[in-house]
């Protein structure tokens, strides 16, 4: 498979960045999205020209660090996977293939098709978490009973994995849907009764100050999401938050 690949090339933050050409052959079927990326590095290499700069770690769909946007889809043209999940069996020979970083004011690139996540860092710092008191007699969490149906939910809600392709594919950049996976994880469990309110307020609170923008309920979020999150966790983070804030 023969393709020509215009990429994204940015030195830093601090310049400006453009698109660049390259073509790329005898790309196999079987490879991963990521894999092709691989075979054009060393290309560049062995010319002694510049790698592009991606992101990536366990390339198994799980650490979500692979965060690219393709032809103009988060992740590509495939559904419920991650980048490195992506094959190029979903591609055709002679394509041409725009490969671009996600694009969100509050994701400033690093670097070529990389960018900075630490907002959702920080929005789980703000409160995705459940503070448990060490000194005295604790009872035991696995001893308290959680209906199986929330449980589930809980579930589904924490395999959030961060990439950022809601926001990618948000027209408002949104991070409506990651907040609320967060959010609704615990509140969904009586382990996080204790800290609701003050949760979901500083979650939100944190995401705004990030620059995020609104959710205008576009489902785009959803259909984008390798994991599926439901809008319904927006839907439970907003009555949390009107909960929180009227009492």
């Amino acid at each position: 498979m023969n393709l020509t690949l215009k990429i994204w090339r940015q030195k830093n933050a601090d310049t400006k960045g453009k698109m660049v050409t390259y073509q790329v052959s005898d790309i196999s079927n079987d490879m991963s999205f990521l894999e092709m990326m691989d075979v054009l590095n060393e290309q560049l290499i062995s010319k002694g020209d510049e790698p592009v700069a991606f992101d990536h770690d366990c390339r198994e769909g799980i650490c979500g660090s692979c965060n690219l946007q393709i032809n103009g889809e988060p992740h590509g043209p495939d559904r419920g996977v991650t980048t490195c999940q992506l094959h190029m069996r979903k591609f055709n020979d002679g394509d041409t293939i725009i490969i671009e970083p996600f694009r969100a004011k509050a994701f400033p690139v690093i670097k070529d098709l990389v960018v900075d996540r630490s907002a959702f860092d920080r929005i789980q710092q703000a409160g995705g978490y459940i503070s448990v008191n060490t000194s005295g007699n604790t009872q035991d969490a696995n001893s308290i009973p959680v209906e199986k149906e929330n449980a589930d939910m809980s579930f589904y809600a924490a395999t959030c994995i961060g990439c950022g392709a809601c926001v990618a594919a948000c027209k408002n950049a949104s991070a409506m849907l990651f907040t609320s996976a967060k959010v609704s994880q615990f509140a969904l469990l009586p382990q996080g009764e204790v800290e609701a309110d003050r949760r979901v307020l500083q979650m939100v609170e944190q995401m705004d100050k990030e620059g995020f923008g609104n959710c205008t309920n576009t489902g785009a979020c959803e259909i984008e999401c390798p994991k599926g999150i439901s809008l319904e966790n927006i839907a439970r983070m907003n009555r949390e938050y009107l909960k929180a804030s009227i009492k």
